[in-house]
């Protein structure tokens, strides 16, 4: 009796870490994701990669949780999340264009202020759309380590792996994950949230589009420390800098000194 106790306190646990990988991991950043999308349309540009950089942070952390992959010091270091992802029980495969995504938001995308020069070039709105859809399909239980389902659960489960494994072979707005919450959405006509996901959407619809209407976006901005570092020891006096910024900020001063030409 203690051991089935056990397995029964174990299996609940274990269904509360997959759960809690759903709720504070995916659905947030699918969230992330329409708030990044709302920001793009509408060209606020630094809330566009704030909030896409989150959703993808986000919807890494849930893979690696859901696959009990230890990620406790990543914090908001995408470059760090992908460096997990080999370890993971199955080949996680993303195109070309994803990573260069992945790369550009770890390098712009991590700070709420403008703390950080950034800039965006490009389809960026279908470039995250792709990438998203890249991503998100791993995000899910694929692997129970062991432990024996109930009929209905591994039929689930092996159904989960067989759309996953077809997924690069099939139009993308067909494949669903179960209980996804961008699902749910997209289900529902009156969601308030629907207009904001579909509106030319090449990857989340509800049927699939051959074209799509996209802007081609060209943006940068440099943040005054950039420009003047100067200052950063008397900004430190009233506001917090992270420290690897802060150190990034330093580093820039002093080779600016060395060389003036190097200043923007």
């Amino acid at each position: 009796m203690k051991v089935e106790a056990q397995n029964s306190d174990l299996d609940k646990l274990d269904r509360y870490l997959n759960s809690f990988a759903t709720q504070s991991f995916r659905d947030q950043a699918d969230r992330d994701y329409i708030t990044a999308r709302l920001a793009c349309r509408h060209e606020l540009f630094p809330q566009f990669l704030w909030s896409a950089h989150q959703a993808v942070e986000k919807y890494l952390k849930a893979i690696l949780l859901y696959n009990r992959i230890k990620a406790t010091s990543i914090g908001h270091d995408l470059t760090a999340a992908m460096a997990l992802t080999p370890r993971l029980p199955f080949k996680f495969e993303m195109s070309e264009r994803t990573k260069r995504l992945i790369e550009h938001l770890a390098i712009c995308g991590e700070f709420r202020y403008l703390d950080v020069p950034y800039h965006i070039q490009g389809y960026v709105l279908i470039e995250l759309d792709l990438a998203v859809w890249d991503i998100r399909r791993y995000c899910q239980v694929l692997y129970v380590f062991g432990k024996q389902l109930p009929t209905y659960e591994q039929a689930m489960l092996d159904r989960a792996i067989s759309e996953l494994a077809q997924s690069a072979s099939t139009p993308r707005h067909k494949f669903q994950i179960q209980g996804g919450l961008l699902e749910k959405i997209l289900k529902d006509r009156k969601h308030p949230s629907r207009s904001a996901l579909v509106w030319q959407n090449a990857s989340y619809g509800v049927r699939g589009r051959s074209t799509v209407r996209a802007r081609h976006h060209l943006h940068a901005q440099n943040p005054n420390l950039y420009l003047y570092p100067e200052m950063l020891d008397e900004l430190l006096n009233f506001v917090f800098i992270p420290k690897k910024l802060a150190a990034g900020y330093r580093a820039h001063l002093q080779n600016i000194t060395k060389n003036p030409n190097m200043r923007p």
